[in-house]
């Protein structure tokens, strides 16, 4: 139930944050000193992640699926898509029908064997790796090969995820857990994003 709340705040939020715009410094849920409270002023102050209201962010709510390809929309200067057939599971002038339209015409997002995208579904750490080395691609950048063994969950990547885990973890863009685990299928939060999202907009050292 916890977790079904808190994916509701945030698909609900994401609606609301396209008029909600604050700096980490006004969320009241993002404590100074917070290991994220740097990579929320970064993609606060790009418009790419916002408040799910003029004062919070939410940072421990999970994030969705619909969420990702909607940032990463963002990222691109919010497109317009072609006139390609949405995924069914998403309404058609819905807040992330354009993302979720550009995001398949750009084969970042597929979705299920059923054609749905999952538009609602909490996004694991291995669907948000595989959709990270898709625009990466997209981008025109080279795929890193991460060392998965490093993990000692490292074999429990599905074989549809393992080349973008790879890619993610080599990277620098996700990193092991508290626990040095890669816990691929456990979901991702807000700040977990945000701090993603910075990085991936921060160019290598080197």
């Amino acid at each position: 139930m916890k977790r079904k709340l808190l994916t509701l705040v945030c698909a609900c939020g994401l609606t609301l944050s396209l008029a909600a715009g604050a700096s980490a410094a006004e969320f009241t849920d993002v404590r100074s000193g917070a290991w994220y409270e740097k990579q929320v002023q970064a993609v606060a102050d790009k418009g790419i992640m916002t408040g799910i209201t003029a004062t919070t962010f939410a940072p421990d709510a999970y994030v969705t699926r619909a969420t990702v390809l909607t940032v990463l929309w963002r990222m691109e200067g919010s497109p317009e898509p072609s006139g390609i057939e949405g995924f069914p599971d998403v309404k058609e002038g819905s807040w992330c029908d354009k993302a979720a339209r550009w995001a398949k015409e750009v084969r970042i997002a597929d979705g299920y064997d059923d054609g749905r995208l999952g538009a609602g579904d909490q996004v694991t750490r291995e669907q948000l790796a595989l959709f990270l080395s898709r625009y990466t691609y997209y981008k025109g950048g080279a795929l890193a090969e991460g060392v998965l063994s490093l993990y000692p969950d490292g074999d429990k990547v599905s074989k549809w995820a393992v080349d973008g885990m790879k890619h993610a973890v080599g990277a620098g863009l996700i990193t092991g857990t508290s626990q040095n685990t890669l816990s691929p299928l456990g979901y991702a939060t807000r700040a977990e994003l945000a701090v993603i999202l910075d990085r991936l907009m921060t160019p290598a050292q080197g």
